[in-house]
């Protein structure tokens, strides 16, 4: 049959007369060969992979992955061998997917730390990706979009979270800065202008006013010189305020988390001192109570040491004594078992060979008696020309077998004594054939008599009393 993929697959053949496998968009399916459709659409992916960076610092990775088969065909063949037989939805992709993307970006971070890796988002995602492509080649698969999202703390290492905060309060800082250089430089300017429109002016009435003029202008001049270097010094008594509080704050952020941690570890020092007094405590009171009973039982359990030391000693030599002579006993005993037993596995053992020898002996006679027993039978068979029948009833008659079949069943009947019983219905000749149906019946009848006599002999059971009485032994009438 004809089959033809949509614009989405590929038509997948094996079978007979294809070594390996055959893809194609559109192709006939021929008797023997089976077929399978593969669907090229990716699928999108997502995760959130959990890494640790050179310095121990775990973070979380989210992405989403848009995966599928590549129009290519080695990769083709790659997908349709290991993974057209599972649904691309299916936990086993994604599994193996998720697998991939994990343990690269875990190797990857491993060998960068945390601030590379901050600092350099956009080359650690395209590190990933090329890591992951390259392992995916192997299964067909090629990454069509990746999308990263912001690197995110795990619970209770909130490192990116102090980062961003660092991050913000340096630039309010600058921005501080900034606007303060921003004012100083519009003063200035606004000064420059001041002091040249009063140059200005002064120079159309310099020949008036020349030296009043000049007196004004070097008044004015120092003035705004003055007021530019106060402005300026003012400016920086800002910025150095501004930097001041700046620090004060991280300070007092690093001093409030210290005290926080002294509060902790002060709490457990107290609890560790409580719970190793407790047990000194108990330790003490254990050991006074150990002395006290060691006081009071001690002389008495010192006699009564000595005394069972001294009957322990002396049972411990009786037993020893007993021990030794019974140890005595039982080796000879043993030494004379072991010489008995020698002696029968030497007798045993002359025995079997003695029954080996004479068994091998009987086979070797066996072997010869049948070999030549082999060669007789094939002579005879060839001299009656190969017939079985022939051969066999030659092979009767010459042992005897008839003889003795012959012999066997009259030693079968001897002494049984046999009844013999002849039954007839008497042989009268018909006088007419009115009456040969009454004859056939009293030919039964006294038929019945000796039939009922030898089953009496034989078994010895008599027959029931409505069909008649056996006649007795002194010859009386029957019933």
């Amino acid at each position: 049959m004809y089959k033809v993929a949509s614009a989405n697959e590929y038509l997948v053949i094996t079978g007979v007369g294809i070594d390996d496998i055959k893809i194609r968009k559109k192709a006939w399916v021929l008797p023997g060969q089976s077929y399978t459709f593969i669907d090229l659409s990716p699928v999108n992916y997502t995760f959130e992979v959990q890494a640790m960076s050179a310095e121990k610092l775990p973070f979380i990775l989210p992405a989403v992955f848009t995966i599928g088969p590549f129009d290519a065909r080695d990769s083709l063949k790659k997908y349709a061998k290991l993974i057209s037989s599972h649904d691309k939805n299916s936990s086993h992709v994604k599994e193996l997917v998720q697998g991939i993307i994990e343990g690269e970006t875990r190797v990857l971070a491993a060998s960068m730390t945390m601030e590379q890796i901050f600092k350099g988002t956009k080359e650690f995602k395209k590190e990933v990706f090329d890591k992951v492509q390259l392992e995916l080649d192997q299964f067909g698969l090629y990454i069509y979009n990746a999308n990263v999202k912001q690197l995110v703390d795990v619970v209770g290492h909130e490192y990116f979270s102090y980062l961003g905060q660092k991050t913000q309060m340096e630039a309010a800082n600058q921005a501080k800065v900034d606007v303060a250089e921003a004012k100083m430089k519009g003063e200035v300017g606004s000064k420059l202008r001041q002091g040249k429109t009063l140059q200005n002016a002064a120079k159309i009435d310099a020949e008036t006013k020349i030296i009043s003029t000049q007196r004004q202008g070097e008044g004015k001049k120092e003035e705004v010189r003055v007021n530019t270097e106060v402005k300026i010094y003012e400016n920086q008594r800002e910025a150095d305020v501004a930097k001041a509080n700046a620090e004060l704050a991280m300070k007092k952020a690093g001093w409030a988390r210290e005290a926080e941690v002294a509060q902790v570890e002060a709490a457990k020092a107290v609890a560790l001192k409580e719970a190793e007094l407790q047990r000194e405590v108990e330790m003490m009171n254990a050991m006074t109570m150990t002395e006290k009973l060691k006081a009071e039982f001690l002389s008495k359990a010192s006699v009564e040491a000595e005394t069972k030391a001294q009957e322990a000693n002396w049972n411990l030599y009786q037993k020893q004594k007993a021990a030794d002579a019974v140890l005595y006993q039982k080796e000879k005993e043993a030494e004379a078992q072991r010489a008995m037993a020698e002696a029968k596995f030497y007798a045993q053992a002359k025995a079997a060979d003695g029954e080996l020898y004479a068994k091998k002996t009987q086979a070797e006679g066996l072997m010869v008696l049948g070999q030549a027993e082999g060669a007789y039978l094939r002579t005879l068979m060839e001299s009656l020309g190969g017939n079985y029948e022939a051969v066999r009833d030659y092979l009767m008659i010459n042992r005897g077998m008839y003889q003795e079949v012959a012999r066997i069943n009259g030693e079968a009947v001897r002494g049984l004594e046999p009844k013999i019983s002849i039954w007839t219905n008497g042989g009268e000749g018909g006088a007419g054939c009115g009456n040969a149906a009454m004859k056939e019946v009293a030919g039964v009848y006294k038929m019945l008599p000796p039939l009922f006599k030898t089953v009496q002999d034989q078994t010895g059971m008599l027959p029931p009393t409505w069909m008649g009485n056996l006649p007795v032994a002194d010859g009386s009438k029957r019933n």
